[in-house]
């Protein structure tokens, strides 16, 4: 089952990626030193979203199995679902997973919280959070110079003030970067875009967030951030009205 934390007001934030966690039953048939690494986990997401929940005093849901076991990212017909390999590394263990047993037990609960939540809730605003390598293992290892990315589809009523309010703190940020929410954003595509909820995916570089003091700062400046998003979005509704 995912990881509640309680909370009230107008924002609702999300974590995928919070754990590296290997369920009883579940044989990756990896070396155990691949679980703390980013194939695993989004390395400091669930420290910094628990972080947030905190001084935002919002709900938060996150994952608790590895993305190795399942992407809670990804639909349910994706190829990555289960990966086989993850960033050159082989999987094994999932040759052959049951992939319908996977989705019940770890991938639908997950989504079914997310949806319960947001109907008890009803957010203005839904955050995911991610964090993101300064490099790729596999390629040609091209550094990635953004400190955040901010990730968004078609609606991009949260990420246009959430970038302007980065690049006026002198974060150096990247707009759909390192790669597209408008190719990769299955969570806040089913659950806020096609609900008409504003939205957005906050990356993270993982090294700026690996430890408790980077996950601490963090925290204050993406907080901030999102009280801004959400200020702004508020001042828009009542304009409109």
């Amino acid at each position: 089952m995912p990881e509640l934390i309680a909370g009230a007001g107008p924002v609702l934030l999300l974590c995928d990626h919070a754990s590296n966690a290997i369920p009883p039953g579940v044989d990756l048939g990896i070396d155990p030193a691949l679980l703390g690494r980013h194939i695993a986990v989004d390395i400091g997401a669930g420290p910094l979203t628990r972080a947030l929940a905190r001084r935002l005093g919002a709900p938060a849901i996150l994952g608790t199995v590895s993305r190795l076991v399942v992407d809670l990212h990804r639909p349910p017909d994706h190829p990555g679902l289960i990966p086989i390999v993850s960033d050159g590394h082989v999987v094994a263990g999932n040759e052959g997973a049951d992939r319908f047993a996977r989705i019940a037990r770890f991938y639908r609960p997950y989504h079914a919280a997310i949806t319960r939540q947001i109907v008890a809730q009803r957010p203005r605003l839904i955050v995911a959070i991610h964090s993101f390598t300064p490099c790729l293992e596999a390629g040609d290892g091209t550094p990635r110079p953004w400190q955040v990315g901010i990730l968004s589809n078609r609606d991009r009523r949260a990420a246009g003030p959430a970038l302007a309010w980065l690049r006026d703190h002198a974060v150096v940020t990247g707009d759909n970067e390192p790669y597209s929410g408008r190719a990769l954003n299955l969570t806040l595509n089913r659950h806020s875009e096609a609900r008409g909820i504003a939205s957005l995916s906050v990356e993270v570089r993982n090294d700026i967030i690996g430890a408790p003091d980077g996950v601490e700062h963090w925290a204050d400046i993406v907080s901030d951030m999102v009280d801004h998003v959400r200020n702004s979005l508020a001042r828009k509704v009542h304009l409109a009205t």
